[in-house]
């Protein structure tokens, strides 16, 4: 018993270095800019690793600029797009967390009732979505993998709080919006401005800004479909939407 005793102290303390190692990057992040996320060195060096096997040819595109420089379009199609709540929850949206959890479970029992009823069929796996903020999936991509664990799930909510303690609502922003892909080897809204529309991010349109936000969840899919219907009203709604966005 003493032997798992101190083992299980040890684990404590392991684990509570962590949060304390989480939570001093990003007190620094209050005024240092980070220069590159986990979310972005795995994929460097999955494009590093296809480059090198002749599957894929190297292609990196990011520049971090300020807020000012990232049009208030742009600020408020993701809002409208990604986290409607975003100036006033606390990071974390149980609301939507919950209603995510229901509509998955009936996404999953529906695909269940398909297979029971076609049991010599394949069977597509039922889309699960998430009740993510912007806060929780800067937390994601900023610090953590991107496997999905209930473990990994957990310490998302934990760091979500840490960056809503430490960072102001603006400062959050600013790094989501510099740091997440917008397609393959593209990161950040610059990057993104002049890979699709060749201008910087600071003269998107509303309707340009919209064709970008609506893009956030899947934007290798819509990387190649930049001519989708689904895309092009889509972003109308969106367009729609923003006018009633407040901004950090």
């Amino acid at each position: 018993m003493r032997a798992f005793g101190r083992w299980l102290l040890w684990l404590m303390l392991a684990g509570l270095a962590l949060q304390l190692a989480f939570l001093g990057r990003i007190a620094f992040m209050a005024w240092a800019d980070p220069h590159s996320t986990a979310f972005q060195r795995s994929e460097a060096w999955r494009v590093a690793h296809e480059s090198l096997q002749g599957s894929n040819s190297w292609s990196w595109k990011q520049q971090w600029v300020p807020m000012e420089q990232i049009s208030p379009n742009l600020q408020r199609a993701v809002i409208a797009s990604e986290d409607a709540g975003f100036t006033e929850h606390g990071g974390v949206d149980w609301e939507a967390i919950q209603t995510a959890w229901q509509k998955n479970e009936r996404r999953i029992a529906q695909a269940e009732q398909r297979a029971a009823r076609n049991p010599e069929r394949p069977v597509r796996g039922p889309k699960i979505v998430g009740g993510s903020t912007i806060t929780q999936q800067l937390a994601k991509n900023l610090l953590l993998s991107g496997e999905r664990q209930l473990l990994r799930k957990g310490q998302e909510l934990v760091l979500a709080l840490m960056l809503e303690a430490l960072l102001s609502k603006q400062r959050i922003l600013e790094i989501y919006l510099n740091s997440v892909e917008w397609g393959e080897g593209i990161f950040g809204a610059e990057a993104a401005a002049q890979h699709y529309f060749r201008k910087p991010a600071s003269r998107l349109t509303a309707y340009e800004a919209a064709r970008l936000a609506v893009m956030l969840p899947s934007p290798r899919f819509f990387e190649t479909r930049q001519g989708s219907a689904y895309l092009a009203r889509r972003a109308g709604t969106i367009v729609a939407r923003m006018n009633a966005v407040s901004l950090p």
